[in-house]
């Protein structure tokens, strides 16, 4: 019988989502006995020690003995247990400078990682995701930046209500001024920011109205990849060739920052991706936008502004357009970004819930029947060794 672990989080700042629910438990414990499960306790998680012990779910500080475990973000280099498996967000798959000395010590552990975010149908569509909430928290975000630096409107923050069904009820009675907003990407994310735009009743127009017309409501343009891109050489867009080859394309945005009050950004990127505008187009007079909630959150990334995480408690900082220095945020001369690595912890029980449920559906079966495709791709470690696929980060890993 194979035995899943649900690990507490170490990272700081403390994340508080879970990859399986007490109720999710309760029902794969009643449903499966191929499996069991034990969460190891934690002060910190969304859902407490009590509620699962109530859903007849075991929970123990240590969890060693479990043949897979499951967590959220990056796990803390000396809280790795050597040979296991582990299911998490690693943030190495681009090279990220700051999980190198993770990566190197997952290798020295002789660790098996598969990562959530590399979990994908055949397609490339990725499987397992927070995005949705994400999506959601991050265009409330924005919208509440853009309505404290103007005063038109207030909203409240999203982690001071119970959950995704309160937050609807404090939209009730909120009335927009006539703002144009700009929503990118087209995954999860995306779902979540439309979701939003459609509770505050913010219109969608047609890229060609919203560059060339006035209105007298509150609009918002979808621009998804082929609005976003095209290829230097004829003009052309296509997905497969535009991620296989992001270098030979020219982002096609910057006429929309001319347009635009709030950039709701919530694109695919990867350091060969063109960013959405350049640093001398925000120095740039006709450069418009106000508020920007950055949902992908690359530093120097898609939006090239980026200047680092915010945080929950202090969600929104500046960017001078002069000197393109961080200051407080709301100021004459610079332009707000929302920039937090883990908004769905602003709803961490309904995201928890949401991510549960794909795993469930996508992941867990396979992984008890020995291994699938969709398991075989997102593996990026075997026993410390990287597969194939990820031969490119060996010098990142410390085997070259």
């Amino acid at each position: 019988m194979l035995t899943i672990g649900l690990i507490k989080e170490g990272k700081i700042p403390a994340d508080n989502r879970v990859a399986l629910t007490p109720a999710q438990c309760k029902w794969l414990n009643k449903n499966s006995t191929d499996f069991r499960i034990i969460v190891q306790s934690s002060a910190n998680r969304c859902f407490t020690d009590s509620e699962y012990r109530s859903a007849g779910v075991e929970v123990k500080d240590d969890v060693s003995e479990c043949d897979v475990l499951f967590g959220i973000k990056e796990v803390p280099k000396d809280q790795l247990v050597p040979g296991k498996t582990y299911f998490f967000f690693s943030h190495t798959k681009k090279e990220q400078p700051h999980n190198k000395s993770l990566m190197r010590e997952m290798v020295k552990k002789k660790i098996t990682l598969i990562d959530y975010e590399c979990l994908t149908h055949d397609d490339g569509q990725r499987i397992i995701g927070f995005g949705f909430f994400a999506g959601v928290v991050g265009a409330h975000n924005g919208m509440m930046a853009y309505g404290n630096r103007t005063g038109a409107f207030k909203l409240g923050r999203v982690h001071e209500v119970k959950d995704y069904r309160h937050l609807i009820h404090t939209y009730f009675g909120i009335r927009l001024p006539k703002i144009k907003i700009a929503i990118t990407g087209s995954g999860r994310v995306a779902h979540g920011l439309l979701e939003i735009m459609n509770l505050l009743g913010v219109n969608e127009v047609e890229p060609f109205d919203y560059l060339h017309r006035c209105f007298d409501y509150p609009v918002y343009v979808h621009l998804k990849g082929r609005d976003l891109y095209e290829r230097k050489d004829d003009g052309t867009y296509n997905r497969d060739n535009f991620h296989e080859h992001p270098e030979a394309y020219r982002c096609c945005f910057p006429p929309y920052a001319k347009q635009t009050d709030i950039l709701m950004n919530g694109v695919y990127w990867d350091k060969n991706v063109p960013p959405l505008f350049s640093v001398e187009e925000f120095k740039d007079d006709s450069f418009k936008i106000h508020t920007i909630a950055d949902i992908t959150n690359d530093t120097h990334g898609s939006v090239p502004i980026n200047l680092g995480d915010s945080t929950i408690a202090d969600p929104i900082y500046g960017v001078n357009k002069v000197t393109l220095e961080k200051t407080a945020p709301y100021l004459p001369g610079s332009v707000d970004l929302v920039a937090i690595g883990n908004l769905p912890n602003e709803l961490p029980r309904d995201a928890s819930r949401y991510f549960g449920e794909q795993l469930i559906k996508f992941v867990l079966d396979d992984l008890v029947k020995g291994g699938s495709e969709i398991i075989s791709r997102a593996t990026m470690l075997k026993n410390g060794i990287l597969t194939e696929e990820y031969k490119y980060l060996e010098e990142y890993a410390g085997v070259k």
